[in-house]
């Protein structure tokens, strides 16, 4: 009987990483490899590096040093790997392998080369856009590797289930699922598309598949993932194919709550506020990418919208579920803005209740169209502007979490505490970015929904007792 081996699978980066990563899973275990949890004594370690900002390279270099460390063989793989491929490979000679999103399907061999100490030269990266057609739905007829929509070969299944192609590696109630990959968008400050190609739906009964798999493995509440889901369905011919989706996702046996992210603000139609804002088990929760809110810096990032439009948004979303929850994102210093831009974008945050807002200071990012663009804002007062917007945010979002008590939530129980209290999410709350709610009360298990009255608050984060 020959040798099991074993590999040690890291991952860094967003939810989307995460489901990549079980799908990776998936693939090493059917192909004979054995998944540990420590790269202390595995054969292999593999890191699904984030190639996103600098912060996020310097992080998966670090892991992937602290990976050599450990005597095993080491493996980058991910966005990182994919967007430098040969570059990185000559620049990090402790990596026995960059392996890029088309390696994916034979993950197998290819840690088998690195355990027999075949070296394979890295790829040469290529804007992966240029792989897809240019119209969207002409798209699924090809055979371009898109990381979380593997396909099951036949003969391989993995034995955390027969019929999806992934490997759960972690616990608890909470998964995110991929709902598509790549984006259409030509936002002057990302690097996304470039390395994550043109945008792909996934086919809703394959959503729906997973789901249910999902649930079968114990989770209650599936978080649909994408680079932009508001378009999803374009290339499928439907642009209301997210509408009629949801509802059949909430339908799902076991699947308490559904909850989209990573929405499009100028892509977000009347009709998909609708459905999440009311459909029973989908969550109100929309999470915005707003970026900015000076019109002026909006184009100049070639994005749509501004301070007025983004309130009307807002207002259309509370007229149908005023306790929604929103959250988004913000760039500060952006080239070319000015006192004035920065002032209407605290203006609108001020005006905006939003649970939730991570604010990021511009950097230049390799390969994006910003870089090139003048009027520079100096570092030292970007990171004044991002230090002051961020106080404000503290401020503004702790503001909104108070105004939550007294009322009631339902909340997702996740984790208990050592004093013996449960903690968890409520509806306006996604995973790892927006709060808990620290929930006193007896009798309740993991994965558990229970409807609590929120009795106090802490920044962003609840406490309540059972109703």
């Amino acid at each position: 009987m020959p040798t099991r081996r074993t590999v040690s699978l890291v991952t860094l980066g967003c939810a989307r990483n995460e489901v990549d990563s079980e799908e990776l899973a998936a693939r090493m275990e059917g192909a004979g490899w054995d998944l540990t949890e420590s790269a202390e004594g595995a054969d292999v370690v593999v890191v699904n590096t984030c190639g996103f900002i600098e912060a996020a390279k310097k992080d998966s270099i670090d892991t992937l040093l602290a990976a050599h460390d450990s005597g095993a063989k080491v493996v980058a793989a991910g966005c990182m790997a994919e967007r430098y491929g040969a570059e990185l490979a000559a620049a990090l000679p402790e990596a026995d392998a960059v392996l890029g999103f088309d390696d994916y399907a034979e993950i197998g061999p290819r840690l088998d080369d690195v355990l027999a100490g075949r070296r394979r030269d890295a790829h040469t990266p290529r804007d992966r856009r240029t792989l897809l057609p240019i119209s969207p739905v002409e798209r699924r007829a090809s055979d371009v590797a898109v990381p979380g929509h593997g396909e099951l070969p036949d003969g391989l299944a993995p034995a955390s289930g027969p019929r999806v192609l992934r490997r759960r590696l972690g616990g608890g109630p909470v998964a995110p699922l991929k709902l598509a990959s790549g984006c259409d968008r030509r936002c002057t400050f990302c690097a996304i598309p470039a390395f994550r190609g043109a945008y792909v739906s996934r086919p809703p009964a394959e959503v729906l598949e997973e789901a249910r798999w999902l649930a079968a493995h114990g989770v209650r509440e599936v978080v649909l993932v994408s680079e932009n889901s508001t378009s999803y369905g374009k290339d499928l011919g439907d642009l209301r194919a997210l509408e009629k989706l949801l509802p059949g996702l909430a339908e799902v046996d076991g699947i308490e709550r559904v909850r989209v992210s990573y929405l499009q603000p100028a892509e977000l139609r009347p009709g998909l506020i609708e459905v999440i804002a009311g459909t029973p088990g989908v969550a109100p929760y929309f999470d915005l990418s707003f970026q900015h809110a000076s019109g002026l810096v909006l184009r100049s990032m070639r994005r749509f919208g501004d301070r007025p439009r983004f309130l009307e948004l807002l207002d259309r979303i509370r007229d149908l579920a005023p306790e929604a929850g929103v959250r988004s994102n913000f760039i500060v210093g952006f080239p070319g803005e000015t006192e004035d831009d920065f002032a209407e974008l605290a203006a609108f945050l001020e005006d905006a209740r939003l649970d939730a807002v991570g604010v990021f200071g511009y950097s230049d990012e390799d390969g994006t169209e910003a870089a090139s663009l003048p009027g520079k804002v100096d570092p030292d007062e970007v990171a004044r502007r991002t230090a002051e917007l961020t106080d404000l945010a503290d401020e503004l979002t702790a503001q909104r979490a108070e105004d939550r008590v007294g009322t009631e939530l339902r909340v997702l129980v996740e984790d208990k505490t050592d004093d013996g209290a449960f903690e968890g999410r409520g509806e306006h709350q996604a995973p790892e970015v927006d709060g808990t709610v620290l929930v006193r009360g007896t009798g309740l298990a993991l994965g558990d929904l229970a409807t609590v009255r929120v009795t106090g608050s802490d920044g962003v984060d609840l406490v309540a007792d059972l109703a």
